[in-house]
């Protein structure tokens, strides 16, 4: 039970700041509320009306955000990896060029379906 000792005490110093953050920035920032900034904000664009069952998006969206998932599970496992390279020896090796090959595989498809062109 002592080795969690730190871990909750810097959770608990985490959670202590963000309330506090939270609670004096309301507290002490200013209150100058006008239409402006209480109107939602697109990207400097007008808010649009969406249809009721929403827009739809281009298969683009979609391509980007795999990338973007592949990627980082791709960094999820090669960081453990790289921690036990010694241990794992040749078999850890070969598997993850096997799990690289793969990740390849799903990057080139995405690039010939054209989720890496933005135009």
């Amino acid at each position: 039970m002592n080795a969690y000792v730190p871990i909750l005490v810097l959770g608990a110093l985490g959670a202590g700041f963000a309330v506090f953050s939270v609670i004096m920035a309301s507290i002490i920032g200013p209150k100058r509320y006008n239409r402006a900034k209480l109107s939602a904000y697109e990207c400097g664009i007008e808010p649009t009306p969406q249809p009721a069952g929403g827009g739809r998006f281009p298969v683009k969206y979609y391509l980007t955000a795999m990338l973007f998932i592949i990627f980082d599970i791709e960094i999820v496992f090669l960081y453990p990896w790289a921690v036990h390279f010694d241990a794992l020896g040749m078999f850890g090796l070969v598997q993850m060029a096997i799990f690289v090959g793969l990740i390849g595989v799903a990057y080139a498809y995405d690039w010939r379906r054209g989720g890496l062109e933005w135009d």
